[in-house]
C-alpha cells in the first residue's frame, strides 16, 4: 500500500477575533433539490468588512440541509438527488408520515447531510475550492421558505 506525501501546515494569517457579524438568509424553494447560495455568503462576507475568520452557515429546519458540492457540472446534483432518492426512499413505511410521504425520507436525508457547514475566509472571501459550491438541500417535494443564519467571526 502506498502512502501519501503529507506537508506541514502553512500559516496563512494569525492573530485576534476582533469582530464579529450575524445575518440571515431566506431562500424560497420550488420543492426539492440543490439550490446554490454561494453568491450571498460571498457578499455577506464582502460586505462585513472582515477579511480573515470562520464563517458558519446554520439551516434552520429539519428537512432542509446545507452541503459544499461541486458546481462545475449540473449532472452532480441530479446524481446526488439520486443517491438521496436511494438511501431514504419515499415509499419506505414510515411511522411519521403526518405531513406526507416526503416528510420523513426528508429527515432522513437532512440528518445525512447536515444543517451546518463552516467555511474559512481568508483575504475577504470565502476559502472554497475551484469548483466547490454551497447549497440548500431542500429535501420536501413542495415549495417551502427556509431560512439560513450565517455568523462570521474574525478581523
Amino acid at each position: 500500500m502506498s502512502r501519501a506525501k503529507i506537508g506541514r501546515v502553512e500559516a496563512i494569517a494569525s492573530g485576534p477575533v476582533a469582530r464579529q457579524a450575524l445575518g440571515r438568509l431566506v431562500v424560497d424553494t420550488p420543492g426539492q433539490g440543490l439550490f446554490e447560495i454561494t453568491d450571498e455568503a460571498a457578499r455577506f462576507v464582502l460586505e462585513s468588512g472582515l477579511r480573515e475568520g470562520l464563517l458558519t452557515l446554520f439551516c434552520r429546519h429539519t428537512s432542509a440541509s446545507l452541503t459544499i458540492q461541486e458546481n462545475a457540472d449540473p449532472d452532480v446534483r441530479t446524481d446526488l438527488m439520486t443517491a438521496l432518492d436511494r438511501l431514504a426512499p419515499r415509499k419506505a413505511g414510515y411511522v411519521h408520515d403526518a405531513e406526507g410521504a416526503d416528510d420523513m425520507p426528508a429527515h432522513i436525508r437532512t440528518m445525512l447531510t447536515g444543517t451546518s457547514v463552516a467555511i474559512p475566509v481568508a483575504g475577504g472571501k470565502l476559502a472554497l475550492g475551484t469548483w466547490q459550491g454551497l447549497y440548500l438541500v431542500e429535501h420536501r417535494d413542495r415549495p417551502h421558505r427556509r431560512e439560513i443564519v450565517l455568523h462570521l467571526v474574525g478581523a
